[in-house]
């Protein structure tokens, strides 16, 4: 079964606490700790794709304009969090897919310190048969 793992921050503090404020062996403690994770679950068999995302101040919602132009806004001071990355993965069970979700949560931050960052863990679903 496929799931998406998201990884949620939160935006408040992102510029006075977020990773660009972290002493550089912490980054790289934190970097190394993604890598390292991302090799286990390539041999495991379970990874698909991974990828971190921009920060909130970069973000924009695109909607299609009556006449089919875009029509963007953003970024969005009220947004409470920010999806920071995201996993999709093929495990064989949920109770998997939790056991790694909870890993990642545990993925190293400033001084080292565990981050317990939420991680949204959702199923992937196929399409219908299209007739």
């Amino acid at each position: 079964m496929k799931y998406m793992l998201m990884m949620h921050a939160p935006k408040e503090g992102w510029t006075t606490a977020g990773i660009g404020t972290w002493a550089p062996e912490d980054i790289q403690a934190h970097i190394r700790f993604m890598m390292d994770f991302n090799r286990k679950l390539k041999a495991s068999g379970e990874f698909v794709d991974a990828q971190g995302l921009a920060g909130p101040e970069e973000a924009k919602s695109v909607r299609a304009r009556k006449d089919g132009t875009p029509d963007t806004d953003g970024p969005f001071a009220e947004t409470k969090e920010f999806l920071a990355g995201f996993w999709i993965l093929d495990v064989d069970s949920a109770e998997r897919v939790y056991e790694i979700a909870a890993q990642i949560s545990m993925a190293p931050g400033k001084g080292g310190a565990p981050l317990h960052m939420p991680i949204e863990v959702r199923q992937v679903m196929s399409a219908p048969p299209v007739d």
